[in-house]
């Protein structure tokens, strides 16, 4: 772990000189150096405090991460930091321009959830040149040593409570498990470029590997391996396509029991596809469909009994997490972790926060509105 102790002392002495000198000019003048309106605009910079967080996010394609920017701007700001948010558009060179751009506006910290784990190697060394510490925000930034900390969920445990619920809908282990009857399961995987992908699906392969190999699952495709089934920026419209091929190539009269989803915008996506091959009728129904992130779309589909299950980060506690992490390297202290072996990105082992996903189906949807998630009236 790199060592901030100098940077820090130096940055708080800095900025204590400041004050300080603020103070005393503050006898005869009635202001020293502020706005009117005291900054916090998100991405002015250099007014407040603490200085100026760069938080760099993949896109807004997906509710979440618009939530995810949006709660961490207006906690950093509650801390007495500015904010320079910004939205790769999932383009590589897009958030490493960002990045950079941040790195030479000289930033106090960053704050990155990465497009491409593995692109951001060069730029984080000049980050790390420049003293600015770096935060991976829910994905794991990779091939480098230029990362201080991670806050995350417990992303294997997403993976098992999705192929938990397929066991568990299915009644693979009623009785002991001793029936024979066979389901048809359907396997897919995130990003091939986000580390998070890994971890979800050997979640779910541990849950449903045992299953498979004693063929009470059977993939018909035959594609049970995490490269034949993962869905690059984890796009809907690419989840459908394959899912319409898996269903014209593999099924004819036959049906598909379950589908391994990652994400809600995936699952989406598949539910279009076999929604456009008969299913969702009293003679066909849906099969059980998972998903990941809890986004409205997608509870929205849970209660009309498209979708079957979700599960949700609450990533309000993300973003508060990460502004915790940021906010004690900045003042020369260790933040909190609770994992310091699972997260070795290829140079290092991160040390990372893990927070505790939660399974949602149509039994608990109300759990989201009691956590003050969603609103009553969003959920109708």
């Amino acid at each position: 772990m790199r060592d901030h102790s100098h940077r820090t002392r130096a940055r708080t002495r800095t900025r204590t000189a400041a004050v300080g000198a603020c103070a005393a000019l503050a006898l005869s003048l009635t202001a020293c150096g502020q706005n009117s309106d005291g900054g916090g605009n998100g991405g002015s910079g250099g007014d407040a405090e603490g200085g100026t967080i760069g938080i760099a996010m993949p896109t807004k394609s997906s509710e979440r991460w618009i939530a995810d920017g949006e709660n961490m701007v207006k906690r950093f700001e509650a801390a007495g930091y500015e904010t320079d948010l910004q939205y790769g558009d999932d383009r590589v060179e897009n958030q490493v321009a960002q990045i950079e751009n941040m790195i030479s506006k000289g930033h106090e910290a960053l704050v990155i959830a990465a497009i491409d784990g593995s692109s951001l190697t060069n730029v984080l060394g000049r980050a790390e040149d420049a003293g600015i510490p770096v935060i991976a925000y829910d994905r794991l930034i990779r091939g480098t040593g230029s990362v201080d900390y991670y806050a995350t969920f417990d992303n294997f445990k997403v993976g098992e409570l999705q192929a938990r619920y397929i066991v568990d809908a299915l009644k693979l282990e009623e009785d002991g498990g001793g029936s024979d009857e066979k389901f048809n399961l359907e396997l897919f995987a995130g990003s091939p470029d986000d580390n998070n992908t890994g971890f979800f699906f050997r979640g779910a392969m541990s849950v449903l590997k045992p299953h498979i190999d004693d063929k009470r699952l059977v993939v018909r495709s035959g594609q049970t391996e995490m490269n034949q089934v993962t869905t690059l920026r984890w796009d809907g419209g690419t989840a459908q396509k394959r899912m319409d091929d898996l269903l014209s190539r593999y099924y004819g009269s036959e049906r598909v029991d379950a589908v391994l989803s990652p994400y809600d915008g995936i699952s989406i996506g598949i539910i279009s596809a076999l929604k456009s091959a008969g299913y969702g009728t009293k003679a066909k129904p849906y099969p059980v469909v998972t998903g990941q992130d809890a986004e409205l779309a997608s509870i929205k589909s849970i209660i009309a009994g498209q979708q079957t299950q979700t599960v949700f980060k609450d990533t309000r506690k993300l973003a508060e997490q990460a502004v915790r992490m940021t906010d004690a390297v900045l003042k020369g202290d260790e933040p909190e972790v609770n994992d310091t072996e699972s997260y070795d990105n290829g140079v290092k082992t991160v040390p990372a926060y893990l927070l505790e996903p939660v399974s949602i189906d149509e039994s608990n949807t109300e759990l989201l509105v009691d956590e003050g998630y969603y609103t009553a009236d969003q959920l109708r």
